[in-house]
């Protein structure tokens, strides 16, 4: 059950949080700038979180899968990505589209890359 509250928890968190990183970027572009930032920090910081020695070990499976889960889970979305994109094709910006799915894709991955490296190193001078 603990699982569940936290996930809960760390769910209504991570909404919040992203609601607040949508208003606070808020642009008068079409470019989504917004969940594009949620992702590439969602990407950077489970990786992080999951990669980190001393993170992963101190933790208890309830407060990862609330940060994970919950919380990241919660912030990130793929959905949104989706919709955003047929948004940018369908309105006839299909190259904005196109730079909008490798941004997400290739730079989520180097962002996760770059979380697994930072904890790993970080977590050797624990």
């Amino acid at each position: 059950m603990n699982a569940y509250v936290s996930v809960f928890v760390g769910g209504c968190l991570g909404a919040i949080a992203r609601y607040g990183l949508s208003l606070s970027i808020s642009t008068t572009y079409r470019f989504p700038y917004e969940t594009l930032t949620a992702n590439w920090l969602g990407c950077f910081l489970l990786t992080y979180l999951m990669a980190h020695p001393y993170l992963s070990s101190r933790l208890s499976t309830s407060t990862r899968i609330g940060l994970g889960t919950g919380l990241l889970g919660a912030f990130t979305t793929f959905s949104t990505f989706t919709i955003e994109t047929i948004d940018l094709w369908i309105n006839g910006l299909g190259g904005q589209a196109l730079l909008y799915i490798f941004l997400s894709i290739f730079g989520g991955i180097s962002l996760a890359w770059a979380g697994f490296r930072m904890a790993r190193i970080g977590g050797k001078s624990v």
